[in-house]
């Protein structure tokens, strides 16, 4: 209630800024799958590293205008996070500032549905860049897809409780992994597995 709240809030505020379009409706046949790479997991002091989205129309990933941004080195970048995403000090010295690089995935992603893994996470560092920079959080319509795997999992095995992992997610679902823990390449395994899920939906599987 207090999410939808602040949406209304935010769209009040900006019904005649810049921004505007983002709070109307998305009548178009696209959705953006995004996904980041952080410093930590801690949604309330991470950092992001990198920003990646991509879009899906139809059964298409559309991987040739794809958004990869890396940005610049955070403070709290340490050999523990490096370990996971590969990106060093070095890799990020003329990575983008944290202003540029939201506002180019605003003008990527537009008011189109949001796809992602374990999607909230996601949403919940770019919000809390987003909010003191741009004075809202995304609005746009959301899809989880560890949550449709689950829901998938569930109603084969009823029993089941724990939290989906996303390498065997992929494995079962038949998609290959690309570039584990890039932000572009978990992008674009979530898209792969998204798709296939949608088309056992379609075929009541």
């Amino acid at each position: 209630m207090l999410k939808m709240l602040r949406r209304v809030a935010d769209q009040r505020r900006h019904a005649n800024g810049e921004y505007a379009w983002l709070f109307r409706p998305y009548t178009g046949d696209e959705m953006v799958v995004i996904d980041t790479e952080t410093t930590g997991l801690d949604t309330r002091s991470a950092e992001l590293v990198s920003i990646a989205a991509v879009r899906v129309r139809g059964d298409h990933i559309l991987t040739s205008g794809s958004l990869d941004l890396r940005l610049r080195r955070p403070d709290s970048l340490t050999g523990d996070s490096i370990r996971i995403h590969g990106l060093r000090g070095m890799d990020l010295d003329n990575g983008e500032s944290i202003d540029s690089a939201l506002a180019r995935l605003l003008d990527f992603v537009g008011n189109r549905p949001l796809v992602g893994w374990h999607l909230g996470f996601d949403l919940a560092i770019l919000n809390r860049e987003l909010r003191p920079r741009f004075g809202f959080e995304l609005p746009n319509a959301t899809v989880d897809v560890a949550q449709l795997w689950r829901r998938r999992l569930r109603r084969q095995h009823p029993a089941i409780d724990n939290l989906p992992r996303f390498e065997s997610a992929a494995e079962r679902l038949g998609v290959p992994v690309m570039g584990r823990n890039t932000a572009l390449g978990d992008a674009v395994t979530t898209a792969l597995m998204f798709l296939r899920l949608e088309r056992a939906d379609a075929a009541g599987s």
